[in-house]
């Protein structure tokens, strides 16, 4: 099941991220840049939680131009994996943070992916690092 996290729960979520020891929310991190004519700008972390799951944040500064059914995945070397798909863009602007399925690992993957469902056509890559 794709969970997104309101935005209660999200402030929670990033929260507890920054109070978790040292190297227990190791983070790669990445920088949006539209792809197929859409604007994606902003930037993603890949956050390990404490209890060895991850989520994916993207930063306050995150912005879409629009599209009819933006999602949140992951890829790799250019692939998007249909199988990675957090879930459906909670707004097109602004911190969303996206729990990763125990299913998903992103150990697996080297880019983030802003999705177009409907036309199977990526709107935004952020290579992590």
């Amino acid at each position: 099941m794709k969970q997104l996290l309101t935005p209660i729960l999200a402030a929670a979520v990033t929260a507890m991220v920054m109070i978790m020891p040292m190297g227990a929310n190791a983070a790669m991190k990445g920088g949006f840049t539209g792809a197929n004519e859409h604007v994606t700008t902003g930037g993603v972390q890949v956050v390990r939680t404490a209890d060895g799951g991850a989520v994916v944040i993207l930063d306050s500064d995150f912005s879409l131009d629009g599209a009819p059914d933006p999602h949140v995945g992951f890829g790799r070397d250019g692939e998007f994996d249909v199988a990675s798909d957090l879930g459906k863009l909670m707004a097109d602007t602004g911190l969303q943070i996206f729990v990763v399925p125990a299913s998903v690992n992103v150990e697996d993957y080297n880019e983030v992916y802003i999705w177009c469902l409907e036309f199977s056509v990526a709107l935004g890559v952020a290579s992590l690092n």
